[in-house]
Parts: C-alpha cells; sequence; structure tokens
C-alpha cells in the first residue's frame, strides 16, 4: 500500500485493491481508523508478513466489518483476522485452507462467511458459536460430514454445502428452522440418491404390454409376431397387492422388510410398476401375523431374478 495513505484519505471508509497483484500489505492499513470495508481479491496474499503485525489492536479490529481476501494463497485463517471482532462478513473463498481454526468462534458479529473453492476437510463444532451467522458458504471442498453442533446456528438462513464429499446429514439439522436455502448437489448422498430414483418411463411397446395383461386382453401366437408373443410372456406382477397391474422393463426398486426365520426383519429390494405405486407393506413397523403371511405371498409372485439383498450395517 501507498506510503502516506491515511494521511491522504484520513477518513477513507472503503478500499479495494482487488487484482493488483499484492503481496502484502503494509502498516499504512492500520493508520484507517474509519476504513470498514477492505477489497483485496485476486492477489497474491498468504505469505509470511502478506498482513500487517498489530492488526488484531489497531482501530481496524473496531471499525472492520467486510473483508473480502477471496482468490488469493493463504494456506491457513490468518489469526490475526480473528481478532477483528467487529467482523460481519468474511471471504476467503478460493484460497489454500486445509481447515478452520476452532477461534473462528471469536468473531461474534459475523453474519456472513465464505470458505468456498478450498480443500477443507473438517468443520469444526465451535463454527456453531457465532450468534449471528445468517449466510455460511463451504462449497467446493473436501468436507465429509457436518458436526450435529450446526443445529445451534439459529439465525442461520443459508448453508451452501455443494461439490464436497458428504454421504449423510446429521438429523439435528432439522432444527434449522430458519434456513432458507441448502445447497447439497455435487455430494455422495445427492448423486446416489438421484441415480436410485431413476426411473425410466416405459416404452410405447410397454405401454400397449401392460393394457393387453392388466385388461385380459385375449390372444393367440397367430395374433401377433413371435416377438411379441415372447415378450408379453415377461410380465412380472407388481408386488403391490392394491395395485394389481404388470411391468416389463419400467420399474420402481424400494425396500421391503421381511419376516426371517420369525426372528428377523430383513431389508429386500423389491419392484414396484411405477413411483405412484407405492406399497403399503415397505415400512419396518408394519409386523403383525397376517402382513407376515401376505409379505410371503407376494414375494413369491415376484420372479427370483428381480430380488436383490440389502447389505446391513
Amino acid at each position: 500500500l501507498p506510503a502516506g495513505l491515511s494521511q491522504w484519505f484520513p477518513a477513507l471508509e472503503v478500499l479495494d485493491v482487488s487484482g493488483t497483484g499484492l503481496t502484502e500489505m503494509g502498516t499504512e492499513l492500520l493508520s484507517l481508523p474509519c476504513l470498514h470495508t477492505l477489497l483485496a481479491k485476486n492477489n497474491r496474499l498468504g505469505g509470511p508478513g502478506s498482513l500487517p503485525k498489530g492488526l488484531g489492536q489497531s482501530p481496524l479490529a473496531r471499525s472492520l466489518r467486510v473483508l473480502n481476501l477471496s482468490g488469493n494463497r493463504f494456506s491457513e485463517v490468518p489469526p490475526s483476522l480473528l481478532q477483528l471482532r467487529g467482523l460481519r462478513s468474511l471471504s476467503l473463498g478460493g484460497n489454500r485452507l486445509h481447515g478452520i481454526p476452532p477461534d473462528i468462534q471469536e468473531l461474534q458479529s459475523l453474519e456472513f462467511l465464505y470458505l468456498g473453492g478450498n480443500f477443507i476437510t473438517a468443520i469444526p463444532p465451535e463454527l456453531a458459536k457465532l450468534p449471528c451467522l445468517r449466510y455460511l458458504v463451504l462449497c467446493d471442498n473436501k468436507i465429509q460430514s457436518i458436526p450435529p453442533q450446526l443445529a445451534q446456528l439459529h439465525s442461520l438462513r443459508s448453508l451452501s454445502l455443494h461439490n464436497n464429499l458428504l454421504t449423510y446429514l446429521p438429523r439435528e439439522i432439522l432444527n434449522l428452522v430458519h434456513l432458507e436455502e441448502l445447497s447439497l448437489r455435487g455430494n455422495p448422498l445427492v448423486v446416489r440418491f438421484v441415480r436410485d430414483l431413476t426411473y425410466n418411463p416405459p416404452s410405447l411397446q410397454e405401454l400397449a404390454g401392460r393394457t393387453i395383461k392388466t385388461r385380459n386382453i385375449p390372444y393367440t401366437p397367430s395374433d401377433l409376431p413371435e416377438s411379441l408373443v415372447r415378450y408379453l410372456s415377461l410380465a412380472s406382477n407388481c408386488p403391490n397387492p392394491k395395485c394389481g397391474g404388470v411391468y416389463f422393463d419400467s420399474c420402481v426398486r424400494q425396500i421391503k422388510f421381511v419376516d426371517f426365520c420369525g426372528k428377523y426383519r430383513l431389508p429386500l429390494m423389491h419392484y414396484l410398476c411405477s413411483p405412484e405405486c407405492s406399497s403399503p407393506f415397505s415400512s419396518a413397523s408394519q409386523s403383525s401375523t397376517s402382513q407376515s403371511e401376505s409379505d410371503s405371498e407376494d414375494e413369491a409372485s415376484v420372479a427370483a431374478h428381480r430380488m436383490q439383498k440389502v447389505l446391513l450395517g
């Protein structure tokens, strides 16, 4: 930063030095008592001495509200930044961060925290001790799990977690009753969920075959080509007793709990004819004798090659 900055602009409130190739910001910064917004995006900050010593003891500790250091080379959150107790917005996206320091909790006035595009693998529970936090952006990292303590962020309105390595979410996240936006795309839990729910609409041939079977329309081998007669013989009955439909190639997978040796309830995969066909016996909570007998009968109606065991645990 140029020498004499504070003399030229003693009442400076907003300073934007983004994209200027800066490798460090000098002590002149500490002499700007009115500065509330500092933008230093897309520079080369991040090495030793990038930030002036005594930052946390300067007037900026009280006056600075917005600090944007995205697109630099920080490998860790500088400890001096955690002394800027007046900060409401902190952006460190697109750096080289591998973690979030527990002392992040010291920024009690923080409302917006952007840490997307780094190499962060875990979220410290201390992050949940930011009472004013409304927007939390942790997208494009390598985060594998969410601490249940995050549910304590009662002010949170937006949580961006897309493009991470999440395979599940803690049940406690349901306590974020004021959350208006939750971004999860590009995580294994969403990719797998969407893939498992993929349903290919039936072809015209299948629709015609279903109609023939469900309405018991008579036909003989002399009425249809041999390939269609063979196709119609491959119809599978939908295991939902309230449906009575059939399917050929287009079906929906669903977990069904069945009694095993009168002692265990095993989850097995079965197949329904459409997404709208919800089986009434797919819940583990139904375990009456009559229901178990119905399960056994229905199971027998499904071809063995269509059954697929789901591994427990």
